[in-house]
């Protein structure tokens, strides 16, 4: 729920847990000007609001100024009417905990959250490049060199996340964004669990699913991996793998690993090669995160500095 708006694909069903209310002011400041106290009650005052970044099921987005310091973010406005609706109490909290504790470039930053009677506001490091699911639609593909840069900046981040036990279970494009220079942020946390042990609850977003997820089997870090796997596939073809006209050819093709390379897009063998070592139905087969740092196909294309715009 942290990115700039929500995504267009079919979600699954929603298991909601723990009705906590929320009402906690957070309080990390924006850095570049540090604060001369460490702790600070944010309110809507504090900050100058600008033109709208996006919208989306639950609230919206702002450009925002932090008055004091004049530092930039991006303001998620959350209406309360809405997380009381969906019972999104436990999600909401688990997916701001998660997030602002991550400290990683290619992992926006949550700097703190404050509320009122009708809203929650989250500030939001600003990523000036916008979305990465618009400039997927713009261009169609990306080159083999655009897709391995983003691909080995999502790695890095995983890898970090899990090394905190955290798995995402929801990268896809319209959770990532971009900065000024082109680098990956990985913008979205709401499916996210931080947990050390196998999970069971099926979500996430339909054509990114891994099999166990799809046949409701315990999952693990592994999901991350086959969801690089699809992202890799669509950054090069234009659509994800398995995607068909109805959402039961769609498991049934994720199921059964329906995986095919049209020949009307010119792909290298590297390319290909990584994509179908990470679509693997067994998850204890699939590509490790460092082994796709390490895969040719990355080292050969990717942008050392994660940078795909001059």
């Amino acid at each position: 729920m942290s990115s700039y708006s929500t995504g267009r694909r079919l979600q699954t069903p929603r298991t909601r847990s723990g009705m906590a209310s929320h009402s906690t002011n957070h309080s990390q400041r924006p850095p570049k000007q540090r604060p001369k106290t460490v702790r600070k009650q944010w309110s809507i005052s504090d900050f100058e609001i600008g033109k709208p970044l996006g919208r989306g099921k639950f609230g919206r987005v702002y450009l925002a100024r932090e008055a004091e310091t004049k530092f930039i973010v991006a303001l998620k406005v959350i209406f309360k009417e809405q997380i009381e609706k969906y019972r999104l109490h436990h999600q909401l909290r688990r997916e701001m905990e998660i997030q602002s504790s991550l400290r990683h470039p290619n992992i926006l930053r949550l700097y703190g959250w404050f509320h009122d009677d009708e809203r929650i506001f989250l500030i939001l490091e600003y990523a000036h490049g916008g979305e990465l699911y618009k400039e997927l639609r713009k261009s169609g593909t990306f080159s083999e060199e655009q897709a391995a840069t983003y691909i080995v900046s999502l790695a890095q981040a995983l890898a970090y996340c899990h090394e905190k036990n955290v798995i995402h279970r929801d990268i896809k494009p319209e959770n990532l964004l971009l900065d000024h220079e082109g680098r990956l942020k990985i913008g979205d946390f709401g499916w996210s669990v931080q947990s050390k042990s196998k999970r069971h609850t099926m979500c996430g977003t339909l054509d990114y699913l891994a099999p166990e997820m799809v046949e409701n089997k315990a999952h693990d870090y592994a999901v991350d991996n086959w969801t690089l796997g699809v992202l890799c596939y669509e950054f090069l073809y234009g659509m994800p793998p398995f995607e068909a006209e109805t959402q039961k050819d769609t498991f049934r093709r994720i199921m059964k690993v329906d995986l095919n390379f049209p020949s009307t897009t010119v792909i290298s063998t590297e390319a290909k090669n990584l994509i179908s070592r990470l679509l693997v139905k067994d998850s204890s087969k699939r590509l490790s995160l460092q082994k796709i740092m390490d895969h040719p196909w990355i080292t050969n294309n990717a942008n050392p500095k994660g940078a795909c715009w001059s």
